[in-house]
């Protein structure tokens, strides 16, 4: 009777392990399907960029229709590259980081200190609302605020404030939720040392959540690093290197865009999105490997 009583057990077992297997199995499956367009479109990307990207393209403007149309006819690689567009790419995000990164910051520690007051809850929901803005509103309004009523002309000021507004939203919210984490005993701590409030904040809390804040601005840069839209109404682009922010500036998604519109370019076109994807991708993967190591 114990004997049957154990095989019965033992395949009631046999049938759960069984169960296991093909769960995971269905739920691999499933998985790969999801992530199989992403995998075809990083190895397109691979295979048709790779081979124009070489030092010139880092250190040269984009050529002209004509030198590209020579190159190709000729079975070479197209002279030239995104140069103007990494410095412009540079000088907005850079522009946009100084501008967005101590407001955003400033804005989530309000949040975090006065979070069951009723302005904080409106603060909060705008932010909320503003995360969910498509791009291209977000360059009509620098569009008509900066390009129209201030440099008087499309400039990389008016593409860095762009940029700059759709980085708020997540360094606020990334900044209130770091330092929720921050255990209250240690403000409490500062607090009973007579430590003025002022610099509490700058000198225990900031430091104590600083990987956080610091992951935080670091999506924040990847997610605006790849936009074409907001800049096309307010940068515009140019084929020289620039660093005047009331003039027009060039930018690697608005050079994409503009060799797209040329049947000529194409080389150039997945060799800088190639350059765009793996610039994003790192970002992505340092601001992970920073999350990890903080948690």
């Amino acid at each position: 009777m114990l004997k049957l009583i154990n095989n019965i057990e033992n395949k009631k077992i046999d049938s759960r392990i069984l169960g296991d297997k093909i769960f995971a199995g269905i739920v691999f499956l499933f998985a790969g399907i999801t992530i199989s367009p992403i995998i075809f479109i990083i190895y397109e990307l691979i295979v048709k960029g790779y081979k124009q990207i070489n030092l010139a393209f880092f250190t040269e403007i984009a050529p002209d229709t004509y030198e590209a149309m020579v190159a190709l006819n000729n079975g070479k690689v197209i002279p030239g590259g995104i140069l103007n567009g990494i410095t412009g790419t540079l000088t907005m995000v850079s522009l946009a980081a100084i501008m967005a990164i101590p407001l955003g910051i400033l804005i989530g520690i309000f949040l975090y200190e006065n979070a069951s007051k009723r302005y904080s809850s409106v603060v909060r929901d705008i932010t909320d609302i503003l995360q969910g803005v498509p791009s291209i509103v977000l360059g009509l309004i620098s569009y008509f605020w900066i390009v129209k009523n201030i440099t008087n002309g499309f400039s990389a000021l008016a593409g860095s404030t762009a940029l700059a507004i759709m980085m708020l939203p997540l360094i606020i919210r990334s900044t209130e939720e770091t330092l929720k984490m921050i255990p209250e005993t240690i403000k409490e701590a500062a607090l009973a040392l007579g430590v003025p409030y002022h610099k509490i904040i700058l000198r225990v809390l900031i430091p104590t959540g600083f990987s956080g804040l610091l992951t935080g601005v670091l999506l924040a840069i990847s997610r605006i690093i790849g936009e074409t839209a907001p800049l096309m109404l307010t940068a515009l682009g140019s084929m020289k290197v620039s660093f005047d922010i009331e003039k027009p500036i060039s930018a690697v998604p608005l050079l994409i865009w503009e060799f797209y519109n040329d049947p000529n370019m194409v080389d150039l076109i997945w060799a800088s999105s190639l350059f765009l994807m793996i610039l994003v991708l790192t970002l992505n993967l340092v601001s992970k490997y920073i999350l990890e190591k903080r948690g």
